[in-house]
């Protein structure tokens, strides 16, 4: 069934073709209502298809439905009328019930190609994936020679993630259709998204040379090359991406996110306001520009823009972070932790959230709080080096001898050419009076960072007159 345009056997060419029934609608529909109320005549079929028909050109699909479910109850063995009635059913988002309607028409006329079609758009939207990749085997079985259900069914696996799959199905068609530049196109996303980027670039270049007008394909190869850090290739392509179309949202937002990887932060912060003129509400806009600001050290202005990006979307905990930082920099410690809770009761396992909250606790004299605040940052990241050695900073200075040197001593292992934990593990060995394993810590914190000799003389004056010490220190 290719239209739903029911004819009326009573009309002529030439009625047809002026199609009386599209110059006053209402008019014509108080006409049927009146016919069909009063059944005038015996063709109350074919009134109810012309109220089908009308109604569905109107886009008006819950009175489309109600007469199309009153054509079944006189002909429920039509296996259109069912396919009409899923598609309404679609349109009206209510696929279950579109499922069970052409099931009932497959029941009546099994493997017609549209009703699986419309069928797998109904499991499409449920996201039931797997029984549509089922439907489209179904319409291939039936309709070998079919290459847009093949291109469907690539498309399909490719949102149920199946890369593999969906490249598969692809290079296939394109031994058929070679210049087809929607195949160049989807088999570029699918390497790019396994991240294969030289082969994306290759296929949505080679896309570009059959569709040079499409600005999605120069802005994914803007995309790759960011992600290869050739920033210039990127920008070029944003460029091109935005030359065709110069409201393309993620062309700009993109471009600015490349500006600030190449510490272009002010022609960084003009692309996020063009990206924010297009969509105020767009919250990534708002962060990366208070980011840029941030970049600049100019606070008060990030502290707008992430305050906005809030505003936009209350639970982007990465905007309270961000404003938070500001703060700390501001030594403005109460607002900072104000904003670092706010942005833990969103989410909890960033390592250095827990950490800025560590330092801005230990700030405001809350040492128990940048002890716990420290612990749980290493805890979810074990590498996280300096958020380890503030914790054996602050477990030292308030008496937490050996569990500092245990700290310490990891952050020697994470980082061995390093010389802060190894000036700070001699401060505990001393404390120990465990001198000639300090004096050892000492060497090599001196070795690798000259600066801490001095620090050391300036910390431990008495310590200097000791004539062993200072010849196993000078040895």
């Amino acid at each position: 069934m290719n239209t739903y345009n029911f004819d009326d056997p009573d009309d002529n060419e030439d009625q047809e073709n002026q199609d009386p029934l599209r110059k006053n609608r209402e008019e014509n529909f108080e006409q049927l209502y009146y016919k069909l109320k009063n059944s005038q005549g015996t063709n109350n079929v074919d009134l109810l298809e012309k109220l089908v028909n009308l109604f569905y050109e109107e886009g008006d699909y819950e009175k489309s439905l109600h007469y199309i479910d009153l054509l079944l109850e006189q002909i429920p063995y039509s296996s259109e009328y069912w396919t009409l009635k899923g598609t309404l059913l679609n349109y009206l988002e209510r696929y279950e019930e579109a499922i069970e309607s052409f099931d009932k028409a497959l029941s009546l006329n099994p493997g017609d190609t549209e009703t699986l079609l419309n069928r797998c758009i109904s499991l499409e939207n449920i996201n039931k994936y797997e029984e549509a990749i089922q439907c489209f085997n179904q319409i291939i079985e039936n309709d070998p020679d079919n290459e847009d259900v093949f291109l469907s069914k690539a498309l399909m696996l490719e949102k149920m993630g199946n890369y593999t799959g969906a490249l598969s199905v692809l290079k296939m068609l394109r031994t058929i259709q070679p210049d087809n530049k929607l195949l160049w196109y989807e088999l570029g996303y699918c390497y790019d998204l396994m991240n294969k980027p030289q082969e994306a670039l290759d296929c949505y270049k080679k896309n570009l040379e059959y569709d040079p007008f499409n600005y999605n394909a120069w802005y994914n190869c803007g995309i790759i090359y960011n992600k290869m850090m050739l920033y210039s290739k990127a920008m070029a392509n944003y460029e091109l991406a935005l030359a065709i179309n110069e409201k393309f949202v993620p062309a700009w937002y993109n471009k600015g996110n490349t500006l600030a990887n190449m510490g272009r932060h002010y022609d960084a912060i003009d692309c996020y306001k063009q990206t924010i003129r297009l969509e105020p509400k767009d919250t990534p806009s708002w962060h990366n520009m208070g980011n840029a600001y941030q970049e600049l050290g100019e606070y008060e202005e990030a502290i707008k823009c992430f305050t906005q990006s809030i505003k936009c979307d209350s639970t982007h905990y990465e905007s309270y972070f961000g404003r938070g930082l500001c703060y700390d920099y501001q030594k403005k410690y109460k607002k900072a932790l104000d904003d670092y809770n706010k942005a833990l009761e969103i989410y909890q396992d960033d390592s250095d959230l827990w950490y800025a909250k560590a330092d801005t606790s230990y700030n405001l004299g809350k040492w128990r709080d940048a002890l716990i605040s420290y612990k749980i940052a290493v805890k979810i990241n074990p590498n996280n080096i300096y958020a380890m050695f503030d914790l054996a900073e602050t477990l030292l200075e308030y008496g937490y001898i050996k569990q500092s040197l245990k700290t310490y001593n990891k952050c020697i292992e994470l980082k061995p050419d390093w010389a802060d934990p190894y000036y700070g593990k001699a401060k505990v060995l001393f404390l120990l009076k465990n001198n000639y394993e300090a004096i050892e810590a000492l060497k090599n914190s001196f070795k690798l960072d000259a600066t801490k000799r001095k620090l050391f003389e300036v910390e431990f004056p008495g310590i200097r007159s000791i004539k062993e010490f200072k010849h196993l220190l000078e040895k």
